[in-house]
C-alpha cells in the first residue's frame, strides 16, 4: 500500500549573537514559501531555530538570557513566532520547529513541537534528552564551549510516537479497522522527535521504533570544531569538521536502517558571528540507510524529496521484524546501568 509524502529539510545558515528573532521568522518563512512552491507537505526546521545558538556564550544576567528563550504554554501564539505558525496554516504545510523553551515554573528546555496546519495545533512537544557540555566554560580562551547543562533541564517528556492526520489519503482509521487485520503499515504516518545529541542515542530510536515509527525528525547545531568537548586528538579545523560530518551522517543513516525508518534531519549551519563555524549536512535518509536528498551548502537551503512510507515495512516485518527476534531477557544492563563497569581485572 504505497502512503507516499514529499517532506523536506529546513536548513538555516548564520545568525549572530545580535540577529533579531524577527528577522530569523523572515528566513523561515521564506523557506516555507518555497516548499509551498515544491508541493512539500512537512517541512523540519532545526534545533534552537530561532537565534545563534546562544549556550556556547557565558551568559551573566537572566533578563539577557531569557531573550534567547520562548515563554507561555503555546509556541503557536508566542509574539516572535506566530507568524511562522499563521503561514504554516495559510500554505497548508505541517512544520517541526526546535526552540529554547522557558516553562511558567523558570525551567528552560531545548525543545521542539510538531504543528499539525490541518488540525492547527500542536500534535506533540519533545525535550531534548541527551544533553551534552558542560555547565561551567572551559578555561583555555580559545576553546568552543557548550553549555547546554547550564540553561537547559533534561527533556522529561520521553520519546513518544505520534500520529498524524491529513498527510495520507484512505488510510485505515480506527473507525474502519477490521477485527483481527493486521494494520501495520496502514494508517496514518507515526512519527518521533529527536534534538542534536539525542541522535548519536540508539536508544532513543529504539524506543520510538518499538511504537512502530516510520519517520523520525531531529534538528541539530553541531560545532565543525569541538575538540574540547570531544575531548579529540589535535587536528587541523578542516580535518576536524569532516569527521564532525561523517559522524553526523552515520549516526543517521545507520539508525534509519536499524529501525527500518526514514529520518529528516535539519542543521542550523554556518559561520555565527564570524567565528563559530557549524557543519551542514541536513539530510533525508531512507529505511535501507541510503542519503535520499542532502544539502549542498551551508545557508538557507531547502532540502526535499518525495517518501513512501511503505518502504518502512520490509524492514520492520522482515529484516528485523522485531516481535519475533528480540531478545529482551538479554539487555538487562541497559535500563540498569548508566556508565562503563568493567569486568574484574585478570
Amino acid at each position: 500500500m504505497s502512503r507516499k509524502i514529499t517532506v523536506a529539510a529546513a536548513q538555516v545558515g548564520a545568525i549572530d549573537l545580535s540577529t533579531p528573532k524577527k528577522d530569523v521568522v523572515e528566513r523561515l518563512v521564506k523557506l516555507l514559501r518555497e516548499a509551498a512552491e515544491k508541493k512539500v507537505q512537512l517541512v523540519v526546521f532545526p534545533e534552537c531555530t530561532l537565534t545563534t545558538f546562544f549556550p556556547r556564550h557565558l551568559i551573566g544576567l537572566q533578563e539577557e538570557l531569557d531573550k534567547f528563550f520562548e515563554h507561555g504554554e503555546d509556541i503557536t501564539q508566542s509574539p516572535d513566532v506566530k507568524p511562522l505558525f499563521d503561514e504554516a496554516k495559510s500554505l497548508g504545510i505541517d512544520v517541526s520547529v526546535g526552540y529554547a523553551e522557558r516553562t511558567p515554573d523558570g525551567t528552560g528546555y531545548n525543545t521542539c513541537v510538531y504543528y499539525s496546519a490541518s488540525e492547527d495545533k500542536v500534535l506533540s512537544k519533545y525535550r531534548k534528552v541527551h544533553l551534552p557540555g558542560t555547565k561551567e566554560p572551559f578555561e583555555d580562551p580559545d576553546a568552543v564551549n557548550q553549555l547546554e547543562k547550564r540553561y537547559f533541564t533534561p527533556g522529561d517528556l520521553g520519546f513518544q510516537g505520534f500520529r498524524v492526520p491529513s498527510l495520507v489519503q484512505n488510510v485505515v482509521k480506527k473507525e474502519t479497522a477490521k477485527e483481527g487485520e493486521s494494520t501495520i503499515g496502514k494508517g496514518d504516518p507515526i512519527m518521533g522527535m529527536l534534538i542534536c545529541n539525542d541522535r548519536r542515542w540508539p536508544e532513543a530510536w529504539r524506543v520510538y521504533s518499538l511504537q512502530g515509527a516510520e519517520l523520525i525528525m531531529f534538528g541539530f547545531n553541531t560545532g565543525g570544531n569541538m575538540a574540547h568537548l570531544w575531548g579529540s586528538k589535535p587536528m587541523s579545523l578542516e580535518k576536524a569538521k569532516t569527521e564532525a560530518l561523517f559522524h553526523s551522517r552515520l549516526v543517521q543513516q545507520a539508525n534509519s536502517y536499524m529501525n527500518a525508518c526514514f529520518s529528516i534531519s535539519s542543521a542550523r549551519c554556518g559561520l555565527d558571528d564570524g567565528k563559530y563555524d557549524l557543519i551542514g549536512g541536513s539530510a533525508i535518509v531512507s529505511p535501507e540507510g541510503h542519503v535520499i536528498a542532502e544539502a549542498k551548502t551551508e545557508d538557507d537551503e531547502l532540502v526535499v524529496a518525495e517518501i513512501d512510507l511503505a518502504d518502512c515495512v520490509q524492514g520492520k516485518t522482515r529484516t528485523f521484524d522485531y516481535g519475533r527476534h528480540r531478545r529482551i531477557e538479554t539487555y538487562g544492563l541497559i535500563d540498569k546501568q548508566t556508565g562503563v563497569v568493567e569486568p574484574d581485572l585478570l
